[in-house]
């Protein structure tokens, strides 16, 4: 029997089992006992039988496809949050759609393809969605999960670290190790989880009795990523003391920007990021830097989204994930 000529009808005789008992198996959705689920299995393989999702999902109205959109993809935090997104969804029994973006137009016209796709869900890690996109996707009941988006589109639900308690915990580090003298870093197309570091650092350092219009300054590059930080270093005057980055690629660019003109951490300046990528735990950098848990995040994305998917009309919801202060060269210890 040839591969493409395989209908799911013939594995149902094949395994001595109904039409129906081999949709339940294949999808694994339904009441199915584990040794019937496992022998349809194995005679589906034996035929070399395909399920093709997309044309389930035109039948169902849905596939078994989540989009996902990204942009600067290269960027290690962003890579790491990917990967553990297409793990989780694979867990969960679907496959990924990624796509990603150069711009808020791109951005509008993925989310209609993934409507045309009949995706059964979708999850946004960059850039702001059209309200009126979004709501396109709430009326047709497919959810929607923002990914450290600002949680401001009624019917979608947001998954977040907790950026204000990090810059409580980088505020903390720097003042009580001795720090006068601070500084903000992030660029100028920040992203709204940026901004959030920023303000809240701002206000942590005030709660912490520091005059933050004399001794905080705030350095915003015109590039993103490491050049931005590279930039940065190249343009300070004079350099504070304690020294907050709003992601790990800005406090690599800024390290090694500041070992160029002679200066180096923590003996120099103190120096925290914000991501804790592979690079930051790297012998040349060794970053202090706040710790965003992709594991849990990529969960509870997915955890939002079936959720929705069982119960679309309900509030939106945001989940808040703790970050932790990972301690390593460029800040003094406490101890």
């Amino acid at each position: 029997m040839h591969k493409q000529s395989v209908t799911a009808e013939d594995v149902a005789r094949r395994a001595g089992v109904s039409r129906a008992v081999v949709s339940r198996a294949l999808s694994n959705n339904g009441s199915i006992s584990p040794a019937t689920r496992e022998r349809v299995l194995q005679v589906a393989e034996e035929l070399g039988y395909q399920v093709n999702f997309l044309a389930q999902g035109l039948n169902r109205r849905r596939s078994h496809l989540i989009g996902v959109i990204v942009s600067r993809i290269h960027d290690p935090f962003r890579s790491s949050l990917l990967d553990g997104l297409l793990g989780e969804i694979q867990r969960n029994g679907f496959q990924a759609l990624v796509t990603e973006i150069r711009s808020e137009q791109e951005l509008a016209k993925t989310l209609r393809h993934f409507t045309q796709f009949r995706v059964s869900g979708v999850i946004v890690t960059s850039g702001k969605p059209p309200e009126s996109l979004v709501n396109e996707c709430v009326q047709q009941q497919i959810p929607v999960v923002g990914i450290n988006r600002q949680p401001d589109i009624p019917g979608v639900d947001y998954v977040c670290s907790d950026n204000a308690e990090g810059a409580v915990l980088a505020a903390e580090q720097l003042v009580n190790s001795g720090c006068q003298r601070f500084g903000w870093l992030n660029n100028n197309q920040s992203t709204w989880a940026g901004r959030m570091r920023g303000e809240a650092f701002h206000l942590a350092l005030s709660e912490r009795g520091v005059d933050v219009d004399k001794s905080l300054v705030t350095l915003l590059s015109s590039e993103e990523g490491y050049e931005g930080g590279w930039q940065a270093a190249a343009e300070l005057e004079q350099i504070p003391q304690g020294i907050f980055c709003a992601n790990a690629q800005l406090a690599c660019g800024f390290l090694d920007g500041m070992r160029q003109r002679g200066k180096n951490a923590p003996q120099d300046f103190q120096l925290i990021g914000f991501d804790n990528t592979p690079q930051t735990a790297q012998y040349s950098y060794r970053l202090t830097t706040l710790n965003q848990d992709v594991a849990e995040i990529s969960r509870l994305a997915l955890m939002h989204l079936l959720e929705r998917a069982r119960t679309p009309s309900q509030p939106s919801r945001t989940s808040w994930v703790k970050v932790d202060l990972i301690h390593r060269h460029t800040s003094l210890s406490l101890t």
